[in-house]
């Protein structure tokens, strides 16, 4: 007996859909697998971080050279005096 038309294209789809899904079904097992190798095998290297830097008494500032803060104060009073 011969198909229609539609029929065939239906059987297309539903083949072509399925065969996509078991492509990415698989492709997410090989990923999870590789994920689980790589940590277990070569695990993220422990990080130390660098200390803080110092911090004023007052209010947790941080400490800043005076000439650093004459410039920076400089550049907001010119800064406003624009507007």
């Amino acid at each position: 007996m011969q198909e229609t038309l539609l029929q065939q294209g239906i059987d297309l789809m539903v083949y072509g859909m399925g065969t996509v899904l078991v492509f990415l079904t698989l492709l997410v097992i090989a990923t999870m697998c590789m994920s689980r190798l790589m940590l277990r095998y070569f695990p993220d290297p422990v990080v130390i971080e660098p200390k803080k830097k110092a911090r004023a008494a007052s209010g947790g500032a941080a400490v800043v050279e005076p000439r650093i803060e004459r410039v920076i104060a400089e550049a907001v009073r010119q800064h406003r005096a624009r507007r």
